[in-house]
């Protein structure tokens, strides 16, 4: 797979695996053999940026907890010299499944202690903060990332669902190698970030690029998932919303047609050949979807052809997004 260079001298692989399906959000956690199988796939396949978060965890079949952290530094252990490793603080779930945040300087240095040794490894290639702490400033976050920075537990930082303000704010005081934010055919409103990174040389992760899976085609009407899966309440997956999207799957088809691919080949290929520093990072716990997914690498459009596609969505009528999950106050 063809590389992408992400901030000044970050290299991964054009496409990166979102682990967080085998453990979080998708119901039952994943057995961690077949887990750990789908993994090491990925990386034959030509993977080699694999993205994970302390807050990913999940309920096992047997009711114990799973760490999507154990998980991927297990299965990733004999290839670490290999691959790029990131992984995030800062938030946690409260019991009512809101999301938490705390990025006190003390609360991320106990968090990279934990996720470097559920990782078992001695450094984290790219640790993001999470999400915004309203209750912390941009400054104080980003001086202990430049600590562990020195202090060799991190390599690279970045920054997940930020703002501009944000953003220049924290790389005046340790430079951001990228943000991870949200983004795909359904979700654009961060494109107005762009010119921002270009300016600060920056680059872009974009998580859920495939709008949680629906931009793959692969599902219909009358979807039911399993008790724990977030997509049960997902607007984008109800049948009012597969009506309001008809025209947005067909026009991706016929794209795919063309252009010899699949829907999700075509939605990620868009992003990538937009900007030179987009990587998203799709998450399957089925291999085969995994291959799909990397094969948009090598998928051209042309700047004209992305053009069209932007034009195009535009104007498409399509349903809401999920945009995330609630913020306990």
């Amino acid at each position: 797979m063809k590389k992408t260079i992400l901030g000044k001298d970050l290299e991964v692989s054009a496409v990166g695996l979102g682990c967080m399906g085998f453990t979080h959000a998708y119901g039952t956690a994943m057995d961690e053999k077949e887990a750990a199988k789908a993994i090491v796939a990925a990386l034959d396949m030509g993977y080699t940026f694999f993205d994970t978060a302390e807050c990913y965890t999940g309920n096992r079949a047997d009711g114990s907890l799973a760490y999507n952290e154990d998980l991927v530094g297990e299965a990733l252990k004999p290839y670490r010299d290999k691959v790029i490793i990131a992984t995030k603080c800062g938030v946690h779930h409260s019991p009512e499944g809101k999301l938490v945040m705390d990025s006190r300087p003390e609360t991320i240095r106990s968090a990279v202690e934990g996720s470097l040794k559920r990782l078992q490894t001695d450094h984290i290639d790219l640790y993001y903060q999470h999400r915004i702490d309203p209750k912390v400033s941009a400054e104080e976050v980003a001086g202990v990332m430049a600590d562990l920075i020195r202090e060799g537990k991190i390599l690279h930082w970045g920054i997940s669902e930020t703002t501009e303000e944000y953003l220049r704010k924290a790389h005046a005081v340790c430079p951001v190698t990228c943000v991870q934010n949200r983004y795909s055919m359904m979700a654009r409103w961060y494109g107005a970030l762009f010119p921002v990174l270009e300016e600060l040389g920056v680059g872009y992760v974009a998580f859920s690029p495939l709008a949680n899976g629906v931009l793959s085609g692969a599902f219909g009407k009358g979807n039911k998932f399993e008790e724990g899966d977030f997509r049960n309440m997902m607007p984008q997956y109800t049948d009012e919303a597969m009506d309001a999207n008809r025209k947005l799957m067909d026009y991706i088809k016929g794209l795919a047609e063309e252009k010899q691919a699949t829907p999700a080949q075509i939605s990620l290929a868009w992003m990538i050949c937009k900007k030179p520093y987009i990587v998203p990072i799709p998450g399957s716990r089925k291999v085969e979807r995994i291959r799909e997914n990397g094969g948009a690498a090598d998928i051209e459009l042309t700047a004209q052809e992305v053009a069209s596609i932007d034009e195009k969505l535009d104007h498409m009528e399509m349903s809401g997004v999920f945009g995330g999950s609630a913020v306990q106050k």
